[in-house]
């Protein structure tokens, strides 16, 4: 008979998915065993001049979208059709700007490709050049887009890679076609060049060396990053615990924990003294607690994503509860962190545990289908290949991570860096949240496998096939109030995926959408030491059990902008769910088991 229970997977991999365990072990003279090992070695190999990208899966894709197009001949004629009529729109566009700088151009660039927004651009013969560039670039989407029958994640792929091609040979990484650089080389007398290997030389030593970039030479943890005055309370393999020190004569009743996000370092919320999300926080009353996970290196390759729920989300609400008694808890997740937050949260409520009085998510998924570009690296041919690199080293590099998310905005991390250092001879000054960026931590294999298998390949989360404690979990299991924020311009978790939370769970949920992006939109205060910043923001409320959804660009629609910083809304949201004042709690509790260990930021922060 039919189970009526969600589909689930196991929550003990198999030997042939996770070769270090006991099985594994026991059996690793077996013939069969003994040729994976082989592949596994030649993939980890590949995977060192690849980028981590699977050439399977790459290729897989090309022939998919190859095969296609070639029994497809009404999309070929379509394409033919539609290269004549750029060409001849191209023809005359050249006719009239002979005469006319100013005729009205072929095609305008997108809105965030910046490239040819400087007025050169519209002088001969750069101005045909660029439009010839964009007119190919648009001719290419429409030839890798909308070909019948090629599944949507090959297409996906296809239209990324050849994007990606397109901006390799653009004319503004170029001297000879970009006017820019040909007017810095005239007025320097070409000492911009010079001075522009110079620079690439010195990166060139810098990355073999491991040394951070030059522009965050002026950068240190605990010097003008993460400097918010605090103890370590609680430490175990996995977390450091921070308890930020209060700024007011009482506090609110409620303590907060923050759970961020461990594929980078916890201090994204606690940058510079006036770029600081805990500093706004405790001066706002609270009592502020921070997880810093620690760095995983080889031995820590067993670490699961149970590991990081129980020893990261558990070990530190435990902590909390005793650091203050008697006192339920508001969580905040950033990224992934609240993806785990929300795993710990539905947990607790499956199980009758009411620990959590609010969550809040940055930035955070939970349904992973529209995961944006970020999906176009997962698929079974992907991770078995990130698996393999994993099994081999025990964990995921920061190098092979930031391979990935470099060419997710290729333009803006890749190609501008060519030209405004290597080309025109110039150094970036460096700013807080580009030295937290040159600092991120590693993946342990068995959590990295996980997390990519099962939140996001199987969806399971969002689902309802995700088992903790052996049981399945849903979002809808959650009954406390919700602060979900997503970014406009955000890369790595599209805001329209944040929104879906809407469709999962029921209680009161607050929805904001701020401008900026993953990194930049979260972090925004209200003052800065230059003023005001030009942030604005929008924010609705579903109340509880109303299960009415309103499509997420009909949302943006009908929910007016305003001006200023999401923080500011969001403390007013946490006051209403707050009940008090109390008396400054101890820092940590030492004849509970939780003493000060030392000063904050910590040990783990650290580690490299």
């Amino acid at each position: 008979m039919q189970s009526n229970q969600p589909q689930s997977f196991s929550p003990q991999p198999s030997p042939s998915v996770y070769p270090c365990d006991e099985d594994f072990q026991k059996h690793e003279d077996s013939p069969a065993l003994g040729t994976r090992s082989l592949d596994r070695y030649i993939h980890a190999l590949q995977g060192r001049s690849t980028l981590s990208i699977s050439p399977i899966s790459l290729s897989l894709a090309w022939v998919d979208w190859t095969l296609h197009l070639m029994n497809s001949p009404g999309k070929r004629n379509e394409l033919t059709e539609k290269a004549f009529r750029k060409y001849y729109r191209f023809l005359i566009y050249c006719l009239h700007s002979i005469s006319n700088k100013d005729a009205d151009p072929c095609v305008k660039p997108l809105a965030n490709d910046t490239r040819f927004k400087d007025e050169s651009w519209q002088n001969w013969p750069f101005n045909w050049i660029h439009q010839s560039f964009l007119l190919g670039q648009q001719w290419m989407h429409a030839a890798t887009n909308d070909v019948r029958g090629v599944t949507r994640h090959h297409e996906e792929v296809v239209a990324f890679s050849a994007r990606q091609l397109m901006d390799v040979f653009a004319p503004s990484n170029f001297i000879a076609t970009n006017p820019e650089i040909l007017e810095e080389t005239y007025r320097q007398a070409g000492t911009n060049l010079v001075t522009g290997f110079l620079n690439f030389l010195e990166d060139r030593e810098r990355t073999i060396s491991g040394k951070p970039p030059i522009e965050t030479d002026d950068f240190a943890v605990g010097v003008n990053l993460a400097t918010t005055p605090g103890k370590i309370v609680y430490r175990n393999k996995l977390i450091e615990l921070i308890q930020y020190a209060p700024t007011t004569e009482k506090v609110k009743a409620e303590p907060i924990l923050i759970v961020p996000a461990w594929i980078m370092k916890y201090y994204i919320l606690d940058l510079s003294e006036d770029n600081s999300l805990v500093r706004f926080l405790r001066d706002q009353g609270y009592t502020v607690f921070m997880i810093s996970w620690k760095n995983p290196h080889h031995d820590d390759r067993d670490l699961s994503f149970e590991d990081y729920r129980k020893l990261g989300v558990l070990d530190a609400l435990k902590a909390v509860e005793t650091i203050v008694p008697h006192q339920r808890v508001h969580g905040i997740g950033y990224c992934i962190g609240g993806t785990l937050l929300s795993i710990a949260a539905s947990t607790l409520e499956r199980d009758n545990d009411h620990r959590f009085k609010t969550i809040t998510l940055l930035a955070s998924q939970a349904d992973f289908d529209e995961a944006a570009e970020l999906k176009l690296f997962i698929d079974e041919s992907q991770i078995t290949y990130l698996e393999d690199i994993m099994w081999d080293q025990g964990y995921l590099s920061t190098k092979q991570m930031a391979g990935a998310f470099q060419l997710l905005r290729s333009n803006d991390l890749l190609w501008s860096k060519m030209i405004h250092q290597y080309l025109m001879g110039k150094r970036e000054k460096g700013f807080d949240l580009m030295a937290w960026n040159a600092d991120p931590t590693r993946m342990p294999f068995k959590m990295h496998s996980e997390y990519l298998r099962d939140i996001i390949l199987n969806n399971a989360l969002a689902s309802g096939n995700y088992l903790t404690d052996g049981k399945p979990i849903t979002l809808s299991q959650i009954k406390t109030p919700l602060f979900v924020v997503g970014a406009e311009r955000d890369h790595v978790a599209p805001w329209k995926s944040v929104y879906k939370i809407h469709t999962y769970a029921f209680p009161e949920i607050t929805f904001l959408l701020t401008t900026g992006g993953h990194n930049a939109g979260i972090v925004s205060p209200p003052i800065t030491k230059s003023g005001h910043r030009k942030r604005s923001y929008r924010l609705s409320v579903r109340a509880k059990n109303n299960h009415t959804y309103i499509e997420p660009e009909a949302w943006k629609n009908l929910t007016p902008s305003q001006e200023g910083s999401w923080w500011i809304p969001f403390a007013e949201w946490l006051n209403k769910h707050s009940e008090g004042l109390h008396d400054l709690p101890t820092m940590g509790a030492p004849e509970k088991g939780y003493p000060a260990l030392m000063d904050a930021p910590g040990t783990y922060v650290l580690q490299h």
